[in-house]
């Protein structure tokens, strides 16, 4: 009998093949987050059941780019680093589950196959873009992080462009927003193989960092810009109200979720 081994396909005799690692997997990033508010219908529509708006701000959305390196526990991949080095854009709402607040993922775009991967396993929607934004440096042209530094950031995705950003520093803060802070509440999904045999996957999961450390946030504030495209919907939550913007510094460590519902036995 042949045994296959790996986290993820393609699986094979020695599983070295496989797209991503089995967990914990590590993270240095810098995060640009833009926080403002949009209509709260919009929000709600992107919400599946049992999940329910936020009670508070329902219609705060977190717009975020970050730039990470990433690994497993044998942090190979950082000596090999284009299988360490990647970009995402992300869009946050905040809901209700039980009684308890959340953060969601709604949207977000990668620029490289494994971290498509690693969102399957994890429950974010990701899908392929194209993501830059400046990145600080203590020589030379680029910003500092500090008062009055400018950040710039752009995403696109099937050759449109989707969102751009330009962000300016102030002052020191306490946190990188709000809408960001909670643990995720995801949906993991997988339809069945049969013609109309609905989801053989449905699961609604939590997910947040077994571990975190993290740099000065600092505060400003952003002039963000969405854009409308064929095949994408970021631009349906549109800027009404600008909240702030911020910049961090960060490290984290993901190692598993937890299951809160199993929708497919319960609908079957």
């Amino acid at each position: 009998m042949t045994t296959v081994s790996g986290f993820l396909y393609p699986r094979t005799a020695t599983g070295r093949s496989s797209l991503i690692p089995s967990p914990p997997w590590h993270y240095s990033g810098d995060l640009l987050t833009v926080e403002y508010r949009t209509d709260p219908a919009r929000v709600r529509e992107l919400l599946p059941e049992p999940l329910e708006l936020a009670p508070d701000d329902p219609g705060a959305v977190a717009l975020i780019w970050a730039d990470w390196q990433s690994c497993a526990t044998s942090r190979e991949e950082l000596l090999d680093p284009v299988r360490a080095q990647y970009k995402e854009a992300f869009a946050v709402v905040r809901c209700s589950y039980r009684g308890r607040t959340y953060s969601r993922c709604v949207y977000i775009w990668v620029d490289k196959d494994f971290a498509i991967a690693r969102g399957i396993h994890q429950g974010y929607p990701k899908k392929l873009g194209s993501i830059h934004l400046t990145r600080p440096h203590p020589y030379g042209p680029a910003p500092k992080i500090e008062a009055g530094a400018r950040f710039g950031a752009t995403l696109a995705a099937a050759d449109r462009r989707l969102a751009q950003a330009v962000v300016t520093l102030r002052e020191p803060a306490e946190s990188n927003g709000f809408v960001n802070g909670h643990p995720m509440a995801h949906h993991r999904l997988l339809p069945s193989i049969e013609k109309g045999g609905g989801l053989a996957l449905d699961e609604l999961v939590e997910t947040g960092a077994a571990a975190f450390e993290g740099g000065v946030p600092w505060r400003g504030e952003a002039d963000l810009e969405l854009f409308e495209a064929p095949t994408e919907e970021l631009a349906r939550l549109e800027v009404r109200e600008p909240i702030a913007a911020y910049y961090r510094q960060v490290g984290v460590v993901w190692d598993g979720g937890t299951l809160l519902e199993s929708l497919a036995k319960d609908r079957s």
